[in-house]
Protein backbone atom coordinates (compact mmCIF):
# COMPACT_ATOMS: atom_id res chain seq x y z
CA UNK A 1 0.00 0.00 0.00
CA UNK A 2 3.00 2.66 0.80
CA UNK A 3 0.61 5.68 1.45
CA UNK A 4 -2.87 5.89 -0.60
CA UNK A 5 -4.72 8.82 -0.28
CA UNK A 6 -8.59 9.47 -1.15
CA UNK A 7 -11.62 11.01 -0.57
CA UNK A 8 -11.20 14.47 -2.60
CA UNK A 9 -13.66 15.86 -5.36
CA UNK A 10 -15.58 19.11 -5.65
CA UNK A 11 -17.22 21.21 -3.18
CA UNK A 12 -18.85 24.36 -3.09
CA UNK A 13 -17.60 27.24 -0.09
CA UNK A 14 -18.51 25.86 2.87
CA UNK A 15 -18.86 22.70 2.19
CA UNK A 16 -17.01 19.75 3.50
CA UNK A 17 -15.09 16.96 3.31
CA UNK A 18 -13.03 14.11 4.67
CA UNK A 19 -9.98 12.59 3.48
CA UNK A 20 -8.52 9.47 4.07
CA UNK A 21 -5.24 7.54 3.74
CA UNK A 22 -4.47 4.23 3.86
CA UNK A 23 -0.82 3.46 4.85
CA UNK A 24 1.64 0.76 5.34
CA UNK A 25 1.87 -0.40 9.18
CA UNK A 26 5.80 -0.09 8.27
CA UNK A 27 5.39 3.64 7.60
CA UNK A 28 2.54 4.75 9.74
CA UNK A 29 3.08 2.55 13.04
CA UNK A 30 4.87 4.75 16.03
CA UNK A 31 5.18 7.50 13.51
CA UNK A 32 4.15 10.97 12.79
CA UNK A 33 2.07 11.52 10.00
CA UNK A 34 0.80 14.65 8.30
CA UNK A 35 -1.60 16.11 5.46
CA UNK A 36 0.02 18.43 2.90
CA UNK A 37 -1.05 20.24 0.46
CA UNK A 38 0.30 21.55 -3.04
CA UNK A 39 -2.40 24.16 -4.91
CA UNK A 40 -1.26 25.06 -8.43
CA UNK A 41 1.83 27.26 -8.52
CA UNK A 42 3.08 26.98 -5.07
CA UNK A 43 5.26 24.82 -3.05
CA UNK A 44 4.17 21.77 -1.23
CA UNK A 45 3.10 22.84 2.51
CA UNK A 46 2.26 20.91 5.84
CA UNK A 47 -1.42 21.79 6.89
CA UNK A 48 -1.73 19.09 9.35
CA UNK A 49 0.54 16.82 11.44
CA UNK A 50 -0.66 13.85 14.37
CA UNK A 51 2.24 12.70 16.66
CA UNK A 52 1.75 8.95 17.46
CA UNK A 53 0.61 9.68 21.05
CA UNK A 54 -2.17 11.67 19.23
CA UNK A 55 -1.24 15.64 20.04
CA UNK A 56 -1.86 17.87 16.94
CA UNK A 57 -0.40 20.63 15.00
CA UNK A 58 -2.07 22.83 12.33
CA UNK A 59 -1.10 25.65 10.50
CA UNK A 60 -3.14 28.67 10.90
CA UNK A 61 -4.91 28.67 7.39
CA UNK A 62 -6.66 25.69 8.45
CA UNK A 63 -6.79 26.30 12.32
CA UNK A 64 -10.74 25.73 13.92
CA UNK A 65 -12.18 24.30 10.09
CA UNK A 66 -9.36 21.08 10.14
CA UNK A 67 -9.05 17.87 12.15
CA UNK A 68 -6.47 15.29 11.76
CA UNK A 69 -6.85 12.27 13.44
CA UNK A 70 -5.71 8.64 13.07
CA UNK A 71 -6.49 5.14 13.63
CA UNK A 72 -3.68 3.07 14.80
CA UNK A 73 -5.31 -0.29 14.39
CA UNK A 74 -6.25 0.08 10.62
CA UNK A 75 -3.07 2.12 10.05
CA UNK A 76 -5.41 5.22 8.56
CA UNK A 77 -4.97 8.95 9.21
CA UNK A 78 -7.81 10.87 8.21
CA UNK A 79 -8.59 15.12 7.88
CA UNK A 80 -12.20 16.28 8.34
CA UNK A 81 -12.38 19.81 6.81
CA UNK A 82 -15.31 21.59 7.17
CA UNK A 83 -15.98 25.03 6.10
CA UNK A 84 -13.99 25.14 2.69
CA UNK A 85 -12.55 27.60 1.33
CA UNK A 86 -11.80 28.00 -3.02
CA UNK A 87 -7.85 28.61 -1.31
CA UNK A 88 -7.94 25.55 0.07
CA UNK A 89 -8.10 24.10 -3.63
CA UNK A 90 -5.01 21.51 -3.99
CA UNK A 91 -4.04 18.01 -4.44
CA UNK A 92 -3.90 16.68 -0.98
CA UNK A 93 -0.89 13.94 0.44
CA UNK A 94 -0.53 11.98 3.14
CA UNK A 95 2.85 11.12 4.66
CA UNK A 96 5.25 10.44 7.65
CA UNK A 97 8.01 13.04 7.98
CA UNK A 98 10.43 10.48 8.72
CA UNK A 99 10.49 8.73 5.24
CA UNK A 100 10.85 10.80 2.20
CA UNK A 101 7.91 8.55 0.65
CA UNK A 102 5.38 10.64 -0.80
CA UNK A 103 2.02 8.50 -2.40
CA UNK A 104 -0.57 9.60 -4.49
CA UNK A 105 -2.59 12.20 -3.47
CA UNK A 106 -6.13 13.38 -3.83
CA UNK A 107 -7.83 16.34 -5.62
CA UNK A 108 -9.78 18.97 -3.80
CA UNK A 109 -11.73 21.50 -5.33
CA UNK A 110 -13.33 24.39 -4.34
CA UNK A 111 -15.89 26.43 -6.30
CA UNK A 112 -16.65 30.02 -4.99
Amino acid sequence: VQLQASGGGLVQAGESLKLSCAASASIFSGNAMGWYRQAPGKRRELVALIFSDGRVNYDDSVKGRFTISRDNVKNTLYLQMNSLKPEDTAVYYCRSPKFLIWGQGTQVTVSS
